[in-house]
């Protein structure tokens, strides 16, 4: 394993990602605006406050697991993979330079639907917004996790995309 080809795996699995406008938009908007509809569909404050945190946390560990066991599986099914194991690129480079590059997604999008939901929603809670952002932050990474794990065993994206019930529910 060698630091230098992971960090190139890590920069070719960002530029891909910052050039696929849809994938930004699922990353990062997509968990924004969830939040903004239940802040809205629990106008109250009272009930938003009880369950706004806890789905705080499950959005990003979904979409994260659905980007990364896609993104993996497309790598494969189109025959990237391939090519880039005939390079000096070794498995373990390559499963973490995708590991850290999500990794780095799911805590920007962790800071961007915590800020929202707690500085224009208004979304308090008994921690501190230290805390709550490590805690999505923390959420995103297990579904980056789990989503290479997924991928690993799945042969398409819809066999993928049926694992996360499996994962996501325990």
């Amino acid at each position: 394993m060698s630091p230098r080809l992971t960090l190139v795996t890590v920069a070719r699995v960002l530029r891909q990602l910052t050039r696929d406008h849809r994938t930004l938009g699922l990353l990062l908007v997509v968990p924004v605006v969830l939040m903004c509809l239940l802040a809205w569909i629990y106008a109250d404050g009272v009930l938003f406050e009880r369950v706004g945190p806890v789905l705080l946390t499950v959005f990003p560990f979904v979409v994260m697991f659905v980007v990364t066991s896609v993104a993996t599986l497309r790598e494969r099914t189109s025959g990237t993979l391939e090519r880039l194991l005939t390079t000096p690129l070794g498995k373990a480079d390559l499963v973490l330079g995708y590991a850290l590059a999500f990794g780095l997604l799911a805590v920007v999008q962790g800071a961007v639907v915590t800020a929202v939901s707690v500085w224009l929603l208004g979304l308090d809670t008994a921690a501190t917004s230290a805390w709550l952002v490590l805690v999505v932050v923390a959420s995103g990474v297990l579904g980056t996790s789990l989503g290479l794990l997924a991928s690993a065993f799945a042969a398409t994206e819809f066999q993928a995309v049926q694992l996360m019930p499996a994962t996501v529910l325990p």
